[in-house]
């Protein structure tokens, strides 16, 4: 099994579409919700450092999205044949099984609002959903 044996183009694909999900999720959709429950002014969130977020944030996608095209691969080299369908739901699952887990225990523990909790895992459902699709198509 070789750990690079994946469509490249659709890791980056995948990555950038989960990205542009990101984007449109905390821009337009909640983006003042967002900053409400995380306490910060729209000023404040312009005086971030925008190419350590921005490209923290590109490469942590990248990340995600080599390992479900490995995954995927993985089951490929196996015998196994997903459909569209399949390979959306499993990005599904990875996300509502691992991830909103992961985020909601965190949050607890920091005592994070409920509000930010179903933002933030809206997000990351929608971001997989977004890139289990490029992987369909771009296996």
């Amino acid at each position: 099994m070789d750990l690079f044996a994946v469509n490249w183009l659709g890791v980056v694909l995948a990555a950038l579409a989960g990205f542009v999900v990101g984007g449109i999720w905390y821009g337009p959709i909640m983006g003042k919700k967002w900053m409400g429950a995380v306490g910060l002014s729209e000023e404040q969130v312009k005086q971030g450092n925008m190419g350590l977020i921005y490209g923290g944030a590109f490469a942590f996608s990248l990340l995600a999205s080599w390992v479900l095209a490995h995954t995927f691969q993985s089951y490929a080299e196996l015998g196994a044949e997903f459909s569209v369908g399949v390979k959306v739901l499993t990005a599904f699952g990875v996300a509502l099984g691992f991830i909103v887990p992961a985020i909601g225990t965190n949050y607890l523990f920091s005592q994070k609002s409920r509000t930010l909790f179903f933002i933030d895992a809206g997000y990351w459902l929608l971001f997989y959903i977004a890139m289990g699709l490029v992987h369909a198509y771009l296996p």
